[in-house]
């Protein structure tokens, strides 16, 4: 049986295979190295695996398959196809499954796949018969690869092994997925209500990647300022002089006070999932999504259109209605041109200041890395200094765990993205916690690939974004640090080169050698200011008290020396 499952997988561009072998998954495994055409790659941790499928599954052509044994292995892979499903990622699980005679009976390792996958999944089959199996593996993977998210077959050994019952292989068709051409009448009434108010903001997410030139064209035409989601911002900041930058906890530039002050803000494939930045003034909202199921779930909408963007946008520009009255757009850029010279302040002479800034850091990677790029950001502050200091656009892409938002997902990231673009200069930047939570172990598996990935760690000996988030909260930071690691050491020991870096006069020659080592892995282990703050675009008053009481805390707990040591540091953006 285990044959007719791959054969199908191959028909419908499978190419790579990540995961561990192991008991009720040998025979799936067995049959796969009859089968030449799918790479396996044997990882150390099946969350590891499992994240990287995610990420080679969002770049690549076809769906990608990761696979781990019934109970413990398959339970590792739940976090990653979360990933998978958040971030709409084609991944087809294949759980191996105890054998069919003792499902139910509280057997080793035994699990049910339905109630372990329900979140995680799409779909969730068990074939418990060689007459189901086609059927199963059919559903799969057109929901896989037709609703753009993981689903899960559950294969007991038993059922792998058994002869097929069909007279020849079974066969799987790819379709196409069709393009969500909008209704005329929606169209029209979203340019009656463009035509009919001044203030007119556009606010893009990753559903714009195909639209991007439309969306300038809109914004031309109806003076318009662009901001966008972190996903978006791939897509819409560079080259474009109506740029305004980024909302929420990451956000930088005008996109806030835009959505303060707009009449009718556009969100065009933006499944902005923090309603609280959104929500902030009188603006009709408009929202054109692919996915019907987004419509209305983050913020009330006067209208919400079912569509394709560019499918929408090319039937909304000839209908609207050219705006001579710029002001709303001046004001903006003028806003925006104001937060680039603010984000610019630790990064202008970062080469004197020790410790390193993170901001300088991510400021010379933007420098020194390829025009195609492919930048991954662990969850945390890695992804604060990439939105604000690293800039993309045209083949230059950064991506990580953005809707799902896992620690450790830079390394796994990098590595799917090596493979699913093989040639592409690949950065992870990570920050300690999470390089050391899951990318470590697989630093065996980079290296037995060769993998060209350059991991840039954030050592701060905390998690940090936590710390600002307590601090944030009006807490006192708390549980938070943990003891100093030299990573670059670490990674000799593994066989993989390192560099230390804790000189900032050094740091640029030091980046420069690694972007330059293209044989295999590299940690460049980067000694970074602990100190170094990073506040929201809008620092409201709320906020500003729990920093506050959060401060008061710390100072009863007799930490002033330190608060003193962090207001010097960051008495440019206090």
């Amino acid at each position: 049986m285990a044959d007719d499952l791959w054969g199908m997988l191959i028909d419908a561009g499978v190419e790579r295979v990540y995961g561990i072998v192991g008991d009720a998954l040998n025979p799936t495994i067995d049959s796969l190295s009859r089968h030449p055409q799918i790479e396996f790659i044997h990882v150390r941790h099946e969350e590891w695996g499992a994240f990287a499928a995610s990420a080679d599954a969002q770049l690549s052509a076809g769906p990608v398959v990761v696979c781990g044994t019934a109970g413990p292995g398959v339970t590792h892979l739940l976090n990653g196809l979360l990933d998978a499903l958040h971030e709409q990622a084609p991944v087809i699980a294949i759980a191996g499954d105890v054998e069919t005679s003792i499902i139910d009976t509280d057997a080793v390792e035994e699990i049910s796949p339905y109630d372990l996958f329900r979140t995680a999944s799409l779909y969730t089959g068990r074939v418990v018969s060689p007459e189901q199996s086609r059927a199963v593996f059919q559903q799969a993977i057109t929901i896989a690869t037709e609703d753009l998210g993981p689903t899960v077959i559950a294969l007991p050994g038993d059922v792998a092994s058994a002869k097929s019952p069909l007279d020849a292989p079974p066969k799987y068709t790819p379709s196409r997925r069709s393009v969500l051409t909008p209704r005329d009448e929606d169209v029209r009434a979203v340019a009656d209500l463009i035509n009919s108010r001044e203030k007119i903001f556009l606010f893009g997410g990753n559903g714009t990647e195909h639209a991007a030139d439309l969306v300038q064209e809109l914004s031309d035409k109806v003076s318009a300022p662009v901001g966008y989601t972190l996903k978006g911002k791939n897509w819409l900041e560079a080259g474009n002089p109506n740029a305004v930058g980024m909302t929420g906890l990451l956000g930088y530039g005008a996109a806030n006070d835009c959505i303060k002050h707009a009449d009718v803000m556009v969100m065009l494939g933006a499944d902005f999932p923090f309603p609280g930045f959104l929500d902030r003034g009188h603006a009709k909202v408009v929202l054109v999504d692919n996915l019907a199921s987004h419509l209305g779930r983050r913020v009330a909408l006067e209208m919400g259109v079912p569509a394709d963007v560019r499918a929408f946008l090319e039937k909304l520009l000839p209908l609207v209605e050219r705006k001579s009255d710029d002001e709303f757009l001046r004001t903006a850029q003028k806003t925006t041109e104001g937060w680039t010279k603010r984000l610019r302040h630790y990064v202008d002479g970062g080469e004197k200041r020790s410790p390193i800034r993170p901001e300088y850091l991510a400021s010379l990677l933007d420098e020194l890395i390829d025009e195609d790029a492919i930048v991954t950001a662990d969850t945390g502050t890695s992804v604060i200094w990439v939105a604000h200091q690293m800039s993309f656009g045209g083949d230059r892409i950064q991506l990580g765990s953005y809707s799902w938002a896992s620690m450790a997902d830079a390394s796994p990231y990098a590595f799917g993205a090596t493979k699913a673009v093989p040639g592409r200069q690949v950065i992870a930047f990570c920050g300690d916690g999470g390089f050391s939570m899951l990318g470590l172990g697989d630093l065996l598996t980079e290296r037995q690939h060769r993998s060209p990935i350059v991991h840039v760690v954030l050592n701060n000996e905390e998690l940090d974004f936590v710390n600002i988030e307590q601090q944030e909260a009006g807490f006192r930071p708390w549980g938070t640090g943990f003891p100093a690691a030299n990573y670059a050491a670490i990674a000799e020991g593994f066989g993989v080169k390192g560099i230390r870096c804790e000189d900032p006069a050094r740091l640029r020659d030091q980046l420069t050698e690694a972007l330059a080592h293209r044989d295999g892995p590299v940690v460049v282990d980067v000694v970074v200011d602990k100190r170094a703050l990073a506040l929201p675009s809008t620092v409201d008053a709320e906020l500003v008290g729990k920093f506050t009481l959060s401060v008061f805390k710390r100072a009863l707990h007799g930490e002033i020396p330190e608060l003193w040591e962090e207001a010097k540091d960051n008495i440019r953006l206090l």
